[in-house]
């Protein structure tokens, strides 16, 4: 089993602050964290759980470093898996621009080295695959962004070319998204990418063979987990990162519309 085991088995499968979450990191192996977008939540999203707001992203990077919890640099947590190592992993999901703006200064100050997984054919413009469900869309990083990401010591991998459901779209296709985003993003930046990311965390067997074939050395999905000795390097585990528990955010999102509509809130 790779999942942690807990006294309290409803505890929330979330990250959102030591106090309430340092139990995740009882098992001593490597608890991966995933993020999204760094900006407060706008009113007219409905995906408020892939929003966290930069100062909560500084009191959760915070607090870990005050609790002794090493950061492992991703490129070295499939190794450290394998020794057994406690820590954690940071990891960012598509390559949003407000990662490059206001992450980038919070890992700085904070001592903390991330991975961003890119949107290959779509550096540069804005996240298609939210709008298309009516999101509000967000810009992601251009080439320029990329490069100073790298400069500042973090690293980046594969996220396919255009962010498909990829155990829903013919094989080859899914063939070109996951060879053609690892080559594109090596010719682009001059870098080697090892590491693979799958859209929505999509993945079977099928997917999974040909990561392996397009030479990739991990693969983390949205399946919550501690990673311990034995997870398979191409299905690891990760927590989302949130800035407030589930019931909050959904009162967050509420009061936000009605302040939009200028209704105000009842009762305030």
């Amino acid at each position: 089993m790779n999942e942690p085991t807990d006294p309290q088995p409803n505890r929330p499968l979330e990250y959102t602050a030591w106090s309430r979450d340092g139990w995740m990191f009882d098992q001593g192996g490597v608890v991966i964290l995933m993020y999204h977008k760094i900006a407060p939540a706008p009113a007219t999203t409905n995906l408020p759980a892939l929003y966290v707001d930069p100062g909560d992203l500084d009191r959760q990077m915070a607090e870990l470093n005050g609790a002794g919890v090493a950061c492992i640099p991703y490129g070295e947590a499939v190794a450290a898996i394998g020794m057994g190592r406690g820590g954690f992993c940071v990891t960012f999901d598509d390559g949003f621009r407000n990662v490059f703006e206001r992450a980038l200064p919070v890992l700085k100050t904070r001592g903390i080295k991330a991975i961003q997984f890119l949107v290959a054919g779509l550096i540069g413009r804005e996240d298609e695959w939210d709008r298309a469900i009516g999101e509000p869309p967000q810009p992601l990083m251009d080439a320029g962004q990329v490069r100073e990401w790298l400069a500042e010591g973090h690293e980046i991998g594969a996220h396919t070319l255009t962010h498909p459901h990829l155990p829903a779209i013919p094989r080859e296709q899914a063939r070109a998204e996951i060879f053609d985003s690892k080559r594109r993003l090596e010719d682009q930046f001059g870098v080697p990418i090892r590491h693979f990311c799958y859209p929505y965390g999509d993945q079977d067997e099928a997917t999974r063979e040909l990561v392996g074939e397009a030479g990739y050395q991990s693969a983390p999905t949205v399946a919550f987990g501690t990673n311990l000795p034995g997870t398979p390097p191409l299905a690891l585990h990760r927590v989302m990162a949130c800035d407030a528990p589930s019931p909050l955010r959904k009162v967050k999102r509420k009061v936000a519309r009605l302040a939009r509509m200028g209704r105000g809130y009842p009762g305030r």
